[in-house]
């Protein structure tokens, strides 16, 4: 079958979407490390932490007393209690169990709670940058994402006002992540408060990404679901993954109202059913154990964090906003394009890719175009290696 034929077969909406632009870039860093090749991979972001001990000894145990069956599709009432009582102790929630769905990581709970909410043409208002899958889930939901540009010199600051101005009568929702992927912002509190309130007002839901909520630097871990007299507009949208180095587990979560939460399930039941059984039990010991663990790789991310921000002073024309949470810079490479017949900041990653041997993820599928966004959740002799592998590459474009 040609690949003309091929895509005619296809549906409208998967037709709509790209491949994951990190997942892509992933896999050819795979392929290039299964050839032998050393290289400084900056690309997926995922925490350089194992998993810690007391998590997988909870999911050690339950293999070994045969919780391998199927559970309730939402989960277990056990892993939902643990859920919304982490965010009740952490952010003054208070969100009952039937209104919590455990779903097979985070991104499956985005993707259900935006297919649920969002018709045909309805709007979706996106602040710029944002993480990767937003737009492909949005459009093949049918909806439409609104983009709402904000400012690197203001380090990617999202006001209510910014928003507001972009809001319609098809505006069904808001995508709010916070600290954000790619560029570590943090929105203030006030800000967040604001913004939550304001589309409250206009009857518009958040969505609240909050798959990076306990990596903020800033010393205050803040929820938009705080405010709880705005609870009927809001959708947390969360994950294990990041907090407790549990990526590969696919532990993520929901909460909302009972109804959204409802839909959300029924979803589930006609697509991935229940999370696996044994990262539930795992997953409670995340939540209600000690969660020192938490605060510790926490700590070291602000060091990896300076480590590479102190190793972009030495490559001049590279400049970069200072991330204030997850575990990513966003460094401006303007000053290159043009240089030694670099076109984009996707043609830059390539080439730091092919000949640097650097893996990076370009600008373009985040909504910019003059960035590349680095993961430093890696050992401090990759972040060394990386850095004077980029300085060097670079220093030949001048």
């Amino acid at each position: 079958m040609s690949s003309a034929t091929a895509t005619q077969v296809l549906t409208d909406r998967i037709n709509r979407i790209e491949v994951s632009a990190t997942m892509a870039i992933t896999a050819e860093a795979l392929k290039m490390k299964a050839a032998g090749i050393d290289l400084a991979d900056f690309g997926a972001g995922e925490p350089h932490f194992s998993t810690p001990q007391h998590i997988k000894a909870a999911a050690i145990e339950a293999i070994e007393k045969n919780f391998t069956r199927y559970t309730a599709v939402a989960g277990i009432p056990e892993v939902r209690k643990a859920i919304v009582d982490r965010h009740a102790a952490d952010f003054g929630t208070n969100y009952a169990v039937d209104e919590c769905v455990f779903s097979a990581g985070g991104k499956l709970a985005i993707f259900n709670a935006v297919e649920v909410l969002i018709n045909h043409g309805d709007e979706v208002i996106v602040p710029v940058p944002y993480w990767v899958s937003y737009k492909d889930i949005i459009e093949f939901a049918g909806g439409t994402p609104v983009f709402v540009q904000t400012s690197e010199a203001e380090n990617f600051r999202v006001t209510a006002a910014m928003i507001e101005a972009a809001i319609t009568p098809k505006t069904k929702a808001i995508i709010l992540n916070t600290p954000s992927n790619p560029s570590g912002a943090v929105l203030p509190t006030a800000d967040l408060y604001e913004i939550v309130r304001m589309a409250h007002k206009h009857g518009v839901y958040v969505l609240l990404d909050e798959c990076y909520v306990y990596l903020s630097f800033s010393g205050e871990i803040v929820s938009g679901a705080s405010c709880t007299e705005c609870k009927e507009h809001i959708i947390v949208l969360g994950s294990l993954s990041k907090t407790y180095a549990m990526t590969g587990w696919r532990a993520g979560f929901a909460l909302g109202p009972k109804p959204i939460i409802a839909a959300m399930s029924k979803l589930q039941s006609q697509s991935t059913s229940n999370t696996a059984s044994m990262v539930q039990r795992a997953s409670i010991a995340a939540l209600v154990e000690s969660q020192d663990c938490v605060v510790e790789m926490r700590k070291d991310y602000v060091k990896l964090r300076d480590r590479i921000l102190e190793g972009f002073k030495s490559i001049p024309g590279l400049t970069c906003t200072v991330p204030e949470g997850a575990f990513y810079v966003y460094p401006n490479i303007s000053a290159f394009i043009g240089k030694g017949g670099i076109t984009s900041a996707s043609d830059l990653a390539s080439k730091l890719l092919t000949e640097a041997h650097v893996v990076v993820v370009p600008a373009e599928p985040f909504g910019t175009t003059e960035h590349i966004r680095l993961s430093y959740a890696v050992s401090a002799d990759v972040i060394d290696k990386g850095v004077a592998r980029i300085r060097e590459y670079l220093a030949k474009l001048s």
